[in-house]
């Protein structure tokens, strides 16, 4: 007979690689499922290792440690069913598993049947493909078990239905992008209504270098029609009830909570990515080189609502071209954070520069190396700071100016972190505005001015580059959606301009290769999603 039983999904921000730290973590969430009389706990794909452990896996050491830990967690599964990802280790290969523990005994193992090898994945590496459906009986319910992709794929699930499975619990390590939750929705809905299943999706949230884990985990009925969704950006744990003889079949206590909109979306995902690259590396705090521009001045919002302004540094470098204003910007942004500063004006460091080359530059005229050397003194001084205070230097720089190389290898390039890595310049200012919305903390000249690098007497961005709202289509076009030159310009944008923006997106790969990581928001980020080779004759026209 089927029976009722309540189900807790443990959204839960872990460490890879911390394999003992998640195990205690682990057992912790365990005891409060049992406290609060949950029959099954569901945890997240590769929970015990953390997502995604990369080369570690290719470690024998590594495996042992994870198999030793999941052996001491059994110890703890007395009175509840546990579903926890794990890299299982059999006959001499690897799969991306879920380990189904019913008071202390192996039940099974589902095994990752479909492996991503795109974008920010790379499965095929490491692990085999399972091929099996695992059903299990859940209290007299049967229930598939799958993990992250396979949902994705129309196969298993359609195995689950023919195997007899009315539920199906999908376990995940799904990264974030703009546009992901939406996805996701509409995919388990669709798996949902074309084989008659009940799915609970249960995703991690956390950063991981440059990828971030949003959470939303979410019910879906066999309808399609979605019964709950968890917190994004949230470490929590979320407790449902599943009767299968009642028409609802799920209910629970939680509020189902509706989507962030897009600027707190893309917002909190940055928060979250500084805070757990900081923290989960063992930073004390951020320190950060303040402009009195834009890029800077949202970096700190961020850095301070991620950290704390306690734990958030900030250091003002201005040089003979910069603009007063520029300084008074940047101190009253502090202020009004609460931020400590410190004022280290450059001019003397730039001219023993100056003077130190002179003899080799003698006879050439001044033109951007000059230009750099004001940014590398900046980077020296802010690394001095980091190596000092054991703070972590966040580097300032946004998607537009990466792509195209309007950045200085070590000086503004200079940093552990970028958080807006993969945020084009447009998005900065949408980010600016929406963080000022209920208290003015970046001063409004800050948004207003006209961008510019100040290193030279009336600088601005637009003497080197086209106008952002240009320049940003035209990258997305060309970097996230692999357009060519000519279906760029046919979609109404002028020749040379997007000749000129694609040669300098091509010709500056060594820069961004020598970029610090940052938190990746869009379908391509720079990094892990995007791997062009430095050395490289292709060009298309």
């Amino acid at each position: 007979m089927n029976a009722k039983f309540s189900l807790c999904l443990a959204q839960v921000n872990l460490t890879v690689g911390a394999i003992e730290q998640n195990r205690v973590r682990i057992i912790e969430e365990l005891q409060a499922a049992k406290d609060r009389h949950a029959d099954v706990i569901i945890f997240p794909e590769l929970a015990l290792t953390g997502y995604p452990p990369e080369d570690l896996l290719l470690r024998p050491g590594f495996i042992r440690q994870a198999e030793k830990c999941l052996q001491e967690i059994r110890t703890h599964c007395a009175g509840i069913t546990l579903l926890l990802g794990y890299p299982l280790a059999e006959a001499g290969r690897l799969f991306n598993a879920c380990a189904i523990i019913r008071d202390g005994k192996l039940v099974a193992n589902a095994k990752k049947q479909i492996l991503p090898n795109y974008g920010v994945f790379d499965e095929k590496r490491y692990f085999n493909s399972g091929d099996q459906t695992c059903v299990i009986d859940l209290f007299g319910t049967r229930t598939a078990v799958t993990i992250c992709e396979d949902i994705w794929e129309e196969q298993p699930c359609h195995d689950a239905a023919a195997a007899g499975a009315t539920l199906l619990i999908n376990i995940n390590a799904s990264p974030f992008h703009m546009e992901k939750l939406a996805q996701r929705h509409e995919v388990v809905a669709r798996r949902a209504r074309d084989n008659q299943l009940d799915i609970v999706y249960v995703n991690m949230i956390g950063g991981q270098d440059e990828l971030v884990f949003d959470g939303g985990s979410l019910i879906v009925d066999r309808d399609g029609n979605r019964i709950f969704q968890a917190g994004e950006f949230r470490d929590e744990l979320y407790f449902v009830e599943y009767d299968p003889a009642t028409p609802g079949r799920f209910t629970t206590d939680h509020a189902s909570i509706t989507q962030l909109p897009r600027l707190d979306n893309i917002y909190s995902a940055l928060v979250l990515g500084i805070r757990d690259y900081v923290y989960k590396n063992g930073f004390k705090g951020a320190v950060i080189g303040l402009s009195g521009g834009i890029d800077s001045a949202l970096t700190l919002c961020l850095a301070v609502d991620a950290l704390g302004e306690n734990n958030v540094e900030c250091v003002l470098m201005p040089s003979p071209f910069t603009a007063d204003m520029s300084v008074e910007d940047a101190v009253e942004q502090c202020e009004r954070l609460g931020v400590e500063y410190t004022l280290i004006p450059i001019g003397k460091l730039y001219q023993s520069f100056i003077e130190a080359l002179e003899p080799v530059f003698a006879g050439r005229s001044p033109d951007t190396t000059e230009e750099n050397i004001q940014a590398r003194c900046r980077g020296t001084l802010l690394m001095a700071i980091s190596n000092k205070s054991g703070k972590l230097v966040l580097a300032t720089g946004n998607k537009s100016e990466m792509s195209v190389g309007y950045a200085t290898l070590y000086g503004d390039m200079a940093g552990g972190f970028a958080p807006l890595k993969d945020v084009k310049k447009t998005l900065v200012y949408e980010l600016s505005r929406w963080r000022n919305r209920d208290r003015e903390v970046i001063p409004e000249r800050v948004i207003t001015r006209p961008p510019s690098a100040e290193l030279k007497p009336d600088q601005r961005d637009e003497d080197s580059l086209p106008p952002y709202d240009i320049l940003d289509p035209v990258l997305e076009r060309y970097i996230e959606r692999d357009q060519s030159p000519d279906d760029i310009i046919r979609a109404g944008y002028d020749h040379d301009t997007v000749v000129a923006v694609i040669e300098m997106v091509d010709r500056n790969e060594y820069k961004r290769r020598q970029a610090a990581p940052g938190v990746r928001i869009s379908r391509r980020a720079f990094g892990r999603d995007r791997r062009y080779p430095i050395t490289s004759g292709y060009r298309e026209r």
